[in-house]
C-alpha cells in the first residue's frame, strides 16, 4: 500500500473509532437481556429502489425479494449517505459518514486502523464470513479483519471466468462460473457446512448488477448483448438472458431535453447527458436506453434466485424463524432521470436504495417503516441484534426498534455527500441535506446553481425551488443545517487524494451541446 499523506493520517485518527489489529478490537458491551442472533446481509451493487416486482413493476420477477417484504419488513424511506460503491460499502460496514472513513472514490484502500462491524461480531465470538465483491482498493482481493471464512476477488470481477479467479482463504481458485451463481454456491456450501453452535454472519456481496466490459477474452460482447455496440453492459444469466426483450420501455419526465426540464438545472446536469453517465453516449455505447434496461432488469433475476437460495439453506438449517436477515443495494441507479443513467448525484433515483428484513422472532410479517434509514445504520442495528451496544463514537443508530413498531425519537433530516472523481469528472463534488418534505443540493467548486425541491409536490425533483421567493427561508434554514451537520461530523474538510486509474471524459458528437449559463447571472 502506498504511504498515506501525514495530513491524512492526522485527520483519520481524529476522527474515526480505531482498532490497531483484529487482536486489539475494542469489547462491546453487551446489552442486558440481549440475545445473539445469526445474522445474513446479502449486498447488491446498483440495484434501484423500485426494480422489485412487489414495488409495481410493470415486468420484473421477483419472488423472493417479494415474500421477504411480505414476511419481514420492508424499509420505503432507506437511502445511502454517498451514492458509489466503495464510499457506501464502507459506510455500511463501519457506520460512518464517507468523509469520516475516507474510502471516498473506488480507488482508495480501507485506512489502516478503521474498525467494521464484524470485527466487533468476531470478538464477541461470532463465527463470520465473507463472499464476494469487497471493492475497498480496486486490487485487492486478500482476506481482511473480522471474517473467518473469505470468498472474493478483485476489483469489479467479472461475470465470467477469468485469469485471475476467485481468492478463497487467501488461496487463488479458478472461477468456473456464472459469478451470481458461483458466489451463491460458496455462500450456500459454508452455510451448509456449519455444524457448530456458535452465531454466525453471513455478508453474501454480491457484483450484480454493476456493469461489466462486454468481451471477456472469450466471447464478443455484440453476441453477448444484442443490440449494444460498445465497450460496456449488464449481462445476465444465460438462462435468463432475452427474458424482457419485447418489454416496453417508459422514459421518465425528467429525461427529455425539454425547456422545462433543463428549466434552471445545473449546467453540470444538463452536459451530464452527454457523456459515459449520460441517455446521449452510455458506458460510452452507441445503445437506446430501452436496451440496456432489459438487460439490467434480466441481470437481477440471478440476484432474486440467490436470495431464495439462501432462504433455503437457512430453512433446512430450521435457522431462517431467528436469523435477522438483509437485503440490500450499495447505491441507487437512474434511468435516463435529468438525462442521467448510473448513480453519483444526489436525485432520488440516486440516493434511494432498496432495503428488506426478515426475522418473524423479531418483526411482524408486512412490516412497514417509513422513516429516513441510511447504509451508516446498518452497523449498529447489526450490532444491536447480536445483543452488543454500538459504539457512540459512530455516525449511524439501530433502526431495530422501528422494525419492532416501536416508537423512538429519529432523524428528521439526512446528509449525503459525493466526492469529485478525477476518473468520471461529470460530476462534481456534492453536498445535500433531505427532510421528510425538502432537499437541499449544493455542488462545490462550480460557477453553477444549487438546487431546492418540494418533495412533496414534486417527488421526481422536476422544479428547482432556489431562486423561489417564498422559499428563501427554507434554502437558508436548509443551509445551516447542513452546514451544521458536516461541522458535527468533521466533514469541513474535502478528502483530496492523488488520480489513479483510467479517465472517462468522453463525449459523443451527436449528443447534446455544452449547457450554456442560466440567464440569471447575465447582467446588461
Amino acid at each position: 500500500m502506498k504511504s498515506l499523506p501525514i495530513l491524512f493520517v492526522l485527520i483519520f485518527a481524529a476522527t474515526c473509532c480505531l482498532a490497531a489489529d483484529p487482536e486489539t478490537t475494542p469489547t462491546l458491551k453487551k446489552i442486558p437481556a440481549g440475545k445473539p442472533r445469526n445474522i445474513v446481509l446479502i449486498l447488491t451493487d446498483d440495484h434501484r429502489y423500485d426494480a422489485m416486482g412487489f414495488m409495481g413493476h410493470p415486468f420484473l420477477e421477483t419472488p423472493h425479494m417479494d415474500s421477504l417484504a411480505k414476511k419481514g419488513a420492508h424499509l420505503q424511506n432507506a437511502f445511502v449517505t454517498t451514492s458509489l460503491c466503495s464510499p457506501s460499502r464502507a459506510s455500511i460496514l463501519s457506520g460512518l459518514y464517507a468523509h469520516r472513513h475516507r474510502v471516498v472514490d473506488n480507488n482508495i484502500p480501507v485506512p489502516p486502523g478503521l474498525t467494521f462491524f464484524p470485527q466487533y461480531l468476531q470478538q464477541a465470538g461470532y463465527e463470520t464470513a465473507f463472499v464476494g465483491k469487497w471493492h475497498m482498493g480496486s486490487d485487492n482481493d486478500t482476506p481482511q479483519p473480522g471474517f473467518n471464512h473469505w470468498v472474493s476477488f478483485k476489483g469489479q470481477g467479472t461475470y465470467w471466468p477469468n485469469p485471475n479467479g476467485l481468492n478463497v482463504n487467501g488461496r487463488q481458485v479458478p472461477q468456473k462460473g456464472y459469478l451470481t451463481d458461483e458466489l451463491t454456491d460458496y455462500a450456500v456450501d459454508w452455510l451448509d457446512g456449519r455444524s457448530g453452535d456458535k452465531s454466525f454472519l453471513l455478508y453474501l456481496s454480491h457484483k450484480a448488477v454493476h456493469n461489466d466490459l462486454l468481451n471477456d477474452g472469450k466471447q464478443e460482447g455484440k453476441l453477448l448483448l444484442p443490440g449494444v455496440d460498445g465497450p460496456m453492459g449488464f449481462i445476465p444469466a444465460p438462462r435468463h438472458a432475452g427474458r424482457y426483450a419485447n418489454e416496453s420501455f417508459t422514459p421518465p419526465e425528467s429525461m427529455a431535453a425539454t425547456p422545462r426540464n433543463v428549466a434552471d438545472k445545473p449546467m453540470w446536469v444538463q452536459n451530464r447527458r452527454n457523456s459515459r453517465h449520460g441517455v446521449d453516449f452510455p458506458f460510452g455505447n452507441k445503445v437506446e436506453i430501452a436496451t440496456i434496461y432489459r438487460q439490467y432488469m434480466e441481470t437481477l433475476l440471478a440476484v432474486d434466485e440467490s436470495v431464495g437460495r439462501v432462504i433455503e439453506a437457512l430453512r433446512r438449517k430450521q435457522a431462517l424463524e431467528s436469523t435477522l436477515f438483509i437485503y440490500m443495494g450499495d447505491n441507487g441507479y437512474a434511468w435516463g432521470e435529468h438525462g442521467m443513467i448510473d448513480k453519483r448525484s444526489a436525485y432520488e433515483e440516486s440516493m434511494r436504495i432498496p432495503l428488506l428484513v426478515h426475522c418473524p422472532e423479531l418483526i411482524a410479517a408486512g412490516t412497514i417503516v417509513k422513516p429516513m434509514v441510511a447504509n451508516i445504520d446498518i452497523a449498529p442495528t447489526i450490532l444491536a441484534a447480536a445483543g452488543l451496544e454500538p459504539p457512540q463514537s459512530i455516525d449511524g443508530r439501530s433502526f431495530l426498534p422501528l422494525l419492532q413498531g416501536r416508537t423512538i425519537p429519529w432523524r428528521d433530516k439526512l446528509l449525503y455527500e459525493y466526492y469529485w472523481e478525477w476518473n468520471f469528472p461529470m460530476t462534481p463534488t456534492l453536498h445535500a441535506i433531505r427532510s421528510d418534505r425538502y432537499k437541499f443540493i449544493r455542488p462545490y467548486g462550480l460557477w453553477d446553481t444549487e438546487e431546492l425541491y418540494d418533495l412533496q409536490q414534486d417527488p421526481h425533483e422536476l422544479i428547482n425551488l432556489i431562486r423561489d421567493p417564498q422559499h428563501q427561508p427554507i434554502v437558508k434554514q436548509m443551509k445551516e443545517q447542513l452546514f451544521a451537520l458536516l461541522k458535527e461530523s468533521q466533514g469541513m474538510a474535502i478528502p483530496m487524494f492523488e488520480d489513479r486509474g483510467g479517465l472517462s471524459n468522453q463525449r459523443s458528437t451527436s449528443g447534446a451541446p455544452q449547457a450554456p449559463f442560466p440567464k440569471q447571472v447575465f447582467r446588461p
